[in-house]
């Protein structure tokens, strides 16, 4: 499995769960055209493509192409590249209509096809460094998981450091480990109890 730098930035859950069975990665959804009104989430994508480079994997369909130009505008300043699917026409296996334009989307084409685009698009192999990792056990034992009131903890983490509502706890993780690590994970939530006691 390729382990990229980059944060792989896609459509939609199933484009997600496609290249996460190809590649370690951090992997962004968009929700299709919801990005155009998620300031929290363009900002978290900002950040995370300052922090590591990005690579955008949408659609070759015109929709596709209106979320890929949107985020080239907002990450004009980060390091950028574009992974391109072929136009191959198709319908995804769980639908049950071709699409408007009648091609396959990330999440229909082959994984030779997948892996084919992201090297077309190059991109940098994740190295392991010497910097402490988060880890789910870490979340469960700052109480982010496994109790009745964890949810409530998130939230409050995630609004601390503006980040998106709806980030699950796996990915909530996975961008604290890319933007701040253990020991600033660690500080923040040390404010965060302090804020608590005042």
């Amino acid at each position: 499995m390729l382990r990229i730098k980059e944060v792989i930035i896609v459509e939609g859950n199933y484009d997600k769960s496609k290249l996460a069975s190809l590649v370690d990665a951090t992997i962004v959804v968009t929700d299709g055209f919801l990005i155009f009104k998620d300031k929290k989430k363009c900002d978290m994508i900002k950040a995370l493509a300052k922090e590591n480079g990005a690579i955008i994997f949408t659609d070759s369909d015109s929709a596709g192409f209106k979320i890929r130009n949107y985020l080239k505008n907002i990450l004009a300043d980060c390091k950028v590249r574009h992974a391109y699917i072929p136009d191959i026409k198709g319908k995804e296996k769980r639908k049950n209509h071709h699409s408007k334009e009648g091609f396959l989307g990330v999440e229909g084409v082959s994984d030779s096809v997948i892996l084919k685009a992201l090297e077309n698009a190059g991109f940098e192999l994740a190295i392991d460094s010497d910097v402490k990792k988060i880890t789910k056990s870490d979340f469960f034992a700052d109480g982010l998981t496994g109790s009745g009131d964890s949810a409530l903890k998130r939230e409050v983490l995630k609004k601390k450091l503006n980040l998106p509502k709806h980030l699950s706890a796996n990915m909530l993780l996975d961008v604290l480990n890319k933007l701040y690590g253990y020991d600033e994970y660690k500080k923040i939530l040390s404010a965060i109890d302090n804020d608590k006691k005042m």
